[in-house]
């Protein structure tokens, strides 16, 4: 008897993917807890009660004071005992430094992802995170100002990790272990958080404040040695994948994809029915004149996609963010059927069929044009190619706007009327 092929199921809690799961949640662990470890370090380290024999980094002290007492900082250091004088209001831009970072790399994060892929991407951001939570207790000595650099560049980083996960899990997740595997890879900044409140203040309190960035910031750089040995793009060029769980995940996001390629024209169809009925009300109800409507559709079914062309690789790091942006372009670009396409029926409707006969063969030639184009700029560079592509083709859509904007007119044209002959 014939033996049916097992792709469909895989294997479960022994396979790679849980794997990656379990190195993603250590990592998750890691970056929240280089983040919150400030937040516990700083009660001693503001704690003026104290006594201290070294150099405090004062909130105003020039750098150069700083490193005239460098070295005997470094002999008088005791970690129980290093105090700040650092105001509340300057712990508040220290603590919020590094949110200031994570959000400066939310969106070019994913286009550097695209360049560099997402698992050098979120691993070199992982690193140097660590390196930085390692080198906070120096950069407290060499000043406030140093720190907060040192927090923001640290957040910078940790965006890069946090934004790239799901490119991953776009080609390792199944659809229907999807919500499994990020649960568990984002269930590490809960017991990260839980972890640092709960043996943060003990280490500071057995070991000084400094064992707090030391311990978290080493945790990290063995972390990067399992994300760089264990962590691929994709499974297709995994070298320690099973063939079974390789066929059950290609096989798997295959079927989605064939759904997710009927989106867009799900969204194109009801863009144009909405699009039409909503342009057939603005006239009916005289709140817009006939070019206006027109001139107003053209310029959504134009700059809409346009948009989202020029943002797409950009988010190309989000798997939701990209699959919505790509259902948009065909969607809202449907809304010109409302615009300048029936434009033929406002200004020759003799001569529609004619008219529109003509437009249709200049796009016919537009589509040649553009598919030679784009085999051009794909050849070069996969990556910036594609990027090419989506700003040429915003490019061509605003021009053409513009032009319309300009030119466009609803009236019936005089050559178009028809005309009574009479006879003598």
């Amino acid at each position: 008897m014939d033996e049916k092929p097992t792709t469909r199921k895989g294997p479960n809690f022994c396979s790679l993917r849980y794997g990656l799961a379990l190195i993603m949640h250590f990592s998750n662990f890691t970056m929240i807890t280089q983040r919150v470890s400030l937040s516990i370090a700083i009660i001693a380290m503001v704690n003026s009660t104290q006594q201290h024999g070294l150099s405090n980094a004062s909130t105003e002290g020039p750098l150069a004071d700083s490193l005239s007492n460098l070295s005997r900082s470094i002999k008088e250091f005791n970690p129980r005992d290093s105090v700040y004088q650092w105001s509340p209001e300057i712990q508040g831009v220290i603590f919020s430094s590094i949110n200031y970072g994570i959000i400066l790399t939310l969106i070019p994060s994913g286009y550097l992802a695209g360049i560099f892929g997402a698992k050098h991407m979120l691993g070199a951001g992982l690193l140097i995170s660590s390196l930085l939570t390692l080198f906070t207790p120096l950069a407290a000595d060499f000043g406030v100002t140093l720190v907060i650099v040192v927090r923001t560049v640290q957040g910078m980083a940790q965006g890069m990790a946090w934004t790239g996960q799901f490119t991953i899990w776009a080609k390792w997740a199944p659809p229907l272990e999807r919500s499994k595997l990020t649960t568990i890879a984002g269930s590490g900044v809960a017991f990260g958080s839980f972890i640092i409140l709960c043996v943060g203040g003990l280490i500071s309190q057995a070991l000084g404040w400094p064992f707090i960035f030391y311990i978290f910031g080493s945790t990290g750089c063995v972390c990067c040695l399992l994300w760089f040995t264990v962590i691929y793009d994709d499974p297709m060029h995994h070298p320690c994948i099973s063939v079974r769980e390789k066929e059950h995940i290609v096989s798997s996001l295959a079927q989605q994809s064939g759904v997710l390629s009927s989106l867009p024209f799900i969204a194109a169809s009801s863009c144009t029915i909405l699009g039409g009925q909503l342009a057939d009300f603005l006239l009916s109800r005289n709140l817009l004149r006939l070019i206006t409507v027109r001139k107003l559709f053209s310029s959504l079914g134009l700059l809409l996609p346009s948009l989202c062309a020029v943002v797409l690789p950009f988010v190309a790091s989000s798997y939701m963010a990209t699959i919505i942006l790509l259902i948009l372009i065909p969607g809202t670009s449907n809304l010109c059927d409302s615009g300048f396409i029936i434009n033929t029926l406002d200004v020759a409707p003799r001569y529609a069929s004619f008219l529109m006969g003509i437009s249709r063969g200049f796009g016919l030639l537009a589509g040649i044009v553009s598919s030679t184009a784009t085999g051009f700029l794909i050849s070069q560079d996969s990556e910036s190619g594609w990027r090419n592509v989506f700003f040429l083709s915003a490019g061509v859509n605003v021009f053409g706007l513009v032009f319309y904007l300009m030119f466009g007119q609803a009236e019936i044209q005089d050559w178009a009327k028809e005309r009574t002959l009479t006879r003598f």
